[in-house]
């Protein structure tokens, strides 16, 4: 998203993960790169008092859960690094695991690979009293399997024929649905790619599927284009948090769902706190994409 400058583009084009090195351009410029609209990361001292507060704002929505056996579905997408995992560990954090779920597949078995495509994630929905958090979703058919070859263009035709049909099911049985793609830009995905690859406590994170990913920015964002055109529903709706600040975005995202429930206690105005230039329509963000090409 965006046109990056020549100097930078030409130092991602250089880029070389396993030079301990990360050049010093990508370094500074990652963070407002992509037409992100903060050049600098939101102060850890006003992150942590704001996550603690809407924290509490999850205990509250947890008990209105239990009380009265409503349902929650959150799915988290993005890119490779766009800090999916971090939002919903943030979110859990002190909410009981028993009721506020993390759903995080591997790839499907042999046997699910000859089943309905919905159905390894059919039996994950929630019952009463349950959130259930999706660290990726039934949505990789949309992106992550026909770019990298794991599914046919017959299998993904047929996916968002069907994807509509089975989420107005999910609505229409009481089920709040929430879908977010986190937005990352490049210079961005390049740098946390990086210090993935040189941290020993986060080199596990680094999969073949990533490394290959890094040479398919344009496949991923064609993808990420039609499934937002092609997904984003009335009923269904996806949100758009720009995540090159892991802070905002976590804080917009938890905000976003705590705003859209109705629970005893709540304190409006801290959920109704919401950055917009982080958090955003599809359709808003789409126009945006569509005026910068």
């Amino acid at each position: 998203m965006g046109v990056e400058s020549k100097k930078l583009t030409g130092a991602i084009d250089e880029f070389d993960l396993d030079n301990p090195s990360l050049p010093q351009i990508i370094e500074e410029e990652a963070l407002a790169s992509g037409n992100y609209p903060y050049d600098k990361k939101l102060k850890n001292s006003k992150y942590e008092q704001k996550l603690l507060l809407l924290q509490v704002e999850l205990v509250k929505l947890q008990t209105h859960l239990r009380e009265s056996g409503d349902r929650i579905v959150a799915v988290f997408e993005g890119r490779d690094a766009a800090g999916k995992g971090g939002v919903v560990k943030r979110y859990r954090e002190n909410l009981n695991p028993r009721h506020t779920k993390v759903v995080a597949l591997p790839a499907p078995s042999d046997r699910e690979q000859v089943q309905w495509y919905f159905q390894r994630y059919t039996c994950h929905m929630p019952a009463g009293g349950e959130t259930m958090l999706f660290d990726r979703s039934w949505y990789n058919r949309a992106v992550v399997e026909p770019v990298m070859g794991f599914c046919t263009p017959e299998q993904t035709e047929l996916f968002f024929e069907e994807v509509p049909s089975y989420e107005k099911m999910l609505v229409q049985d009481g089920i709040k649905l929430f879908k977010f793609w986190l937005n990352i830009s490049r210079p961005m995905q390049i740098k946390r790619f990086h210090d993935r690859r040189h941290s020993p406590l986060k080199n596990w994170k680094l999969s073949p599927v990533d490394l290959r990913a890094l040479g398919k920015w344009d496949e991923y964002t064609s993808a990420r284009n039609q499934m937002l055109e092609r997904s984003h529903t009335d009923f269904a709706p996806w949100t758009i948090v720009r995540a090159n600040d892991k802070r905002r975005a976590r804080l917009g995202a938890i905000a976003t769902i705590l705003n859209s429930m109705d629970y005893a206690g709540k304190d409006k105005k801290l959920v109704g706190d919401i950055d917009e230039n982080i958090i955003m329509s599809a359709t808003d963000f789409m126009k945006q994409v569509s005026d910068q090409e």
